[in-house]
């Protein structure tokens, strides 16, 4: 395909132009291009795609009064160039304009079309009711090495068994740790797949992103981690998260997936006399899926234990609960050692509140102890040191 300043545009979002570069990486098989009108049909009906799992139709219908008036004119084989962030992205050959329901669509991929749901107005809202089908080129794109990283990895330890994570880790908290070590226990390596929200909600990705190879690199054993960035785009959204998490973990080498036991999309339902879960839906999709136990903090057992396990009753057990520990990391609060880890907290409060303290050393001496040698601290060697104030007890 060739550019040409006379081809009618599309405008696209960047959560629409990641899902393009997932499919063009090949990280979508066994879908490789926008699905027509019947094989969108196809996979509504059966969930899968060649014999392989894919829960909803991967089609491109963009919003907005102007991409509208552009789709309803095209043509079949007709040229147009796709734009994103002003700027051109990809070129595409048009096979079929078909209509949609953008309600059923949501339902699709959500599950509901409940606009109380999160996430759900905000994809009705970049959803039109007119699909585009057809072959498309990429245009400028900076290659994805990702794979090429596993690949090094696995051949620098010989790894037979690869184990794939998703995570957003908002904040790294010590539930996640246990979950990373108990799956590092049953794989040679894991693979992180360290998530990339669109939303302000969320930590910056770069400060979690120190912090999860903070904890790698302290506290666990060598070249046997690998992080890796996943754009949290909308075909990750609603109860079939899982699948699209297996088919891409699968497409980048893994062959286990771990995941926790209270993730959103491990919804049950009943069949054929029996209880089974989303992951009974994957098929052909060579990967072995795990649920990996719940955490909690048990004040008897004085430890991180496994619900499974633990006697002790809910009065007995803290949760960890992201949002909220996050909530206390923004309000520039400590949480509690038990929580999340003092080295992590301090990484985060330093990015979180730079320059916070308007004379450091004046109150490093005043409340620390120190060895009477004048020292230079940084913002996060206060909190360490603070945070072994908070862990005194022959006060209390």
């Amino acid at each position: 395909m060739t550019s040409s300043r006379k081809n009618k545009t599309l405008l696209i979002d960047q959560e629409a132009a990641s899902a393009l570069e997932l499919l063009k990486d090949g990280l979508l098989a066994p879908v490789y291009s926008l699905m027509n009108s019947k094989e969108s049909a196809d996979v509504l009906k059966t969930g899968l795609i060649n014999n392989k799992s894919f829960p909803f139709p991967f089609i491109l219908a963009p919003s907005g009064k102007m991409n509208a008036e552009v789709l309803n004119s095209l043509e079949k084989g007709e040229e147009i160039t796709i734009l994103f962030d002003g700027a051109p992205f990809a070129n595409l050959i048009v096979d079929e304009i078909f209509h949609i329901d953008p309600k059923e669509r949501i339902k699709q991929l959500y599950g509901t079309d409940d606009i109380n749901h999160p996430g759900v107005m905000a994809t009705l809202n970049r959803l039109g009711s007119l699909a585009v089908s057809g072959e498309y080129e990429l245009l400028n794109k900076s290659s994805n090495t990702n794979k090429e990283k596993i690949a090094y990895a696995k051949d620098l330890i010989d790894a037979k068994h690869t184990t794939a994570i998703v995570m957003a880790a908002n904040p790294l908290h010590r539930a996640h740790e246990r979950l990373i070590r108990q799956a590092l226990e049953n794989t040679d390596l894991l693979v992180i797949f360290l998530l990339k929200p669109y939303t302000e909600s969320n930590l910056d990705y770069e400060i979690r992103k120190e912090a999860l190879e903070f904890f790698i690199n302290n506290f666990l054993t060598k070249n046997h981690v690998v992080v890796v960035p996943l754009e949290n785009n909308y075909i990750f959204a609603g109860y079939n998260e899982i699948i699209i998490d297996a088919i891409v973990a699968s497409n980048y080498g893994c062959n286990r997936l771990t995941v926790g036991r209270n993730h959103a999309g491990l919804g049950m339902f009943y069949d054929c006399n029996s209880n089974k879960s989303i992951i009974d839906k994957v098929i052909g999709i060579d990967i072995e899926i795990t649920v990996a136990s719940e955490y909690v903090y048990c004040d008897k057992c004085t430890t991180l234990v496994s619900k499974n396990t633990c006697p002790h009753g809910q009065h007995h057990q803290i949760s960890y609960h992201a949002d909220s520990i996050l909530e206390l990391l923004e309000l520039g609060i400590l949480p509690p050692t038990m929580l999340i880890r003092k080295e992590i907290s301090a990484v985060i409060l330093t990015k979180l509140f730079p320059d916070r303290f308007k004379n450091l050393e004046k109150l490093y001496y005043d409340i620390l102890p120190v060895e009477g040698l004048l020292k230079e601290h940084t913002e996060q060697d206060f909190y360490l040191d603070l945070m072994k104030l908070y862990q005194t007890t022959s006060l209390t």
